[in-house]
């Protein structure tokens, strides 16, 4: 049984970052969408109807305002999204921001650089726990 195509949101403020993604998981049947900065992954989940996205990918480490945690509790607050499964992605992975993005309520966590062969079939495992 093939896997569904999901679309994924992916929330990093680097280019090359978010092509790597995009790359990774291409070979899991996941396409992306994109948004640099917490604003714009706000307005495009807006302008999306619900189960749109099956997951979103938050760098931690966003420029602006908001950072990483605090988009992703503000997308739990809306009731459109709060079952969205959010995912933290770091460059700075130390034991604690692991923990302590795990206890604010991302439904995984990685560090980068990601892992090519355990990063595409992990996040797959989250999508289909949230499904």
């Amino acid at each position: 049984m093939t896997q569904p195509e999901w679309f994924v949101l992916v929330v990093e403020d680097e280019p090359d970052g978010q092509e790597v993604i995009a790359e990774l998981l291409k070979y899991e049947n996941i396409n992306t969408d994109r948004a640099q900065n917490a604003d714009e992954a706000l307005n495009k989940l807006a302008k999306n109807k619900k189960g749109t996205y099956a997951a979103i990918l938050i760098d931690l480490a966003l420029p602006g305002g908001m950072n990483g945690i605090d988009l992703m509790r503000e997308i739990r607050e809306n009731p459109k999204y709060d079952e969205l499964p959010c995912i933290a992605i770091t460059a700075f992975h130390t034991t604690t921001v692991r923990y302590e993005a795990l206890a604010a309520g991302f439904d995984a966590y990685f560090s980068k650089p990601l892992d090519v062969d355990t990063f595409a079939k992990a996040l797959t495992e989250v999508i289909k726990k949230g499904s």
